[in-house]
């Protein structure tokens, strides 16, 4: 665990182990760029790095653990949001294979998996796009979806981290989103069309109209942005907050050692834990969910404005 419970749910350019074990056991082993940036004796050194695993920087520099310097630095949530989509690929590309075969599905895995795509597919597309133009776009759902749980079921394995509980994660989902919506919108009614309907059908006098129709649409394309913005928002809220409650219930164990409560506190930190932790397990699937039935209800509005 980190000793500031921020650093454990905010990005870095480390990953972080039990001191016990990852030592730096000279000064040696401290990189060049960290060396010069501050002037720490060994001792000073092994308590700041003992147990940060460095992640290489071949194309960037960095200024200290969590602030690049310059080039193109590699953080841990990008590392992260890497292996969640070599996850993904690895897991449906292995299933588009059997399927192809014409098969009944078989065994825990394929009927798992296609359980979950079937639920996207009849629940989420097709109720809020509609039955022809849900099944074109819920494979791009399927993708959302999974890629989110899986960036949120990695951040539950100790260690690691939750990149969805960044802004710069979460807020490039959004935009996808938002790009997606109007795209979407545009290639099925054309750029004017899309702009118009926006704009609720409204019997008005033509003086008025020519008042409150560019305020409504002023409104409609400031309520799109806003939309989209909170879509990002609530998924790095919650986990991002659960990552945080998580760190602060285990982090009152090296808090009670030294005042002689730990035998009183820790047991409870850990049952609190383990509970929060089943909870944010259901939050991960839970958020996932949200963000592709959301982005669903976006797509759905573009291409049947009424």
């Amino acid at each position: 665990m980190a000793h500031d419970p921020i650093a454990h749910v905010k990005d870095s350019y480390y990953f972080e182990v039990p001191k016990s074990l990852w030592r730096y056991n000279s000064l040696k082993d401290v990189p060049e760029w960290l060396r010069k940036s501050e002037h720490h004796s060994l001792s000073e050194w092994k308590h700041e790095l003992d147990g940060k695993i460095l992640i290489p920087q071949p194309l960037g520099t960095l200024e200290n653990l969590y602030k690049p310097k310059s080039g193109f630095c590699i953080s841990r949530f990008m590392l992260l949001e890497v292996l969640a989509a070599v996850i993904v690929a690895f897991i449906f590309i292995r299933l588009a294979d059997r399927m192809k075969t014409g098969e009944a599905p078989k065994g825990r895995f394929w009927n798992f998996f296609e359980s979950m795509l079937v639920f996207i597919r009849d629940q989420v597309a097709r109720p809020a796009i509609g039955h022809h133009d849900g099944d074109t776009y819920t494979p791009y759902l399927w993708t959302l979806f999974f890629f989110i749980l899986t960036c949120n079921l990695l951040g539950m394995i100790p260690w690691l981290g939750s990149a969805s509980g960044a802004m710069g994660m979460t807020g490039a989902m959004a935009i996808i989103v938002f790009f997606t919506v109007v795209g979407v919108g545009v290639f099925k009614l054309g750029p004017i069309g899309y702009l118009k309907s926006l704009v609720p059908h409204m019997d008005l006098p033509i003086g008025l109209a020519i008042f409150l129709i560019p305020m409504i649409f002023a409104i409609e394309v400031l309520g799109l942005v806003i939309k989209h913005f909170v879509l990002s928002v609530r998924l790095l809220a919650n986990m991002f907050a659960g990552h945080l409650v998580l760190a602060v219930i285990v982090g009152f164990i090296a808090d009670a050692a030294p005042h002689g409560a730990w035998y009183g506190v820790m047991p409870a930190s850990v049952i609190g834990a383990t509970l929060l932790s089943l909870l944010e397990l259901f939050v991960a699937f839970l958020q996932a969910y949200i963000f592709a039935f959301l982005t669903a209800l976006f797509i759905g509005s573009a291409v049947h404005p009424h």
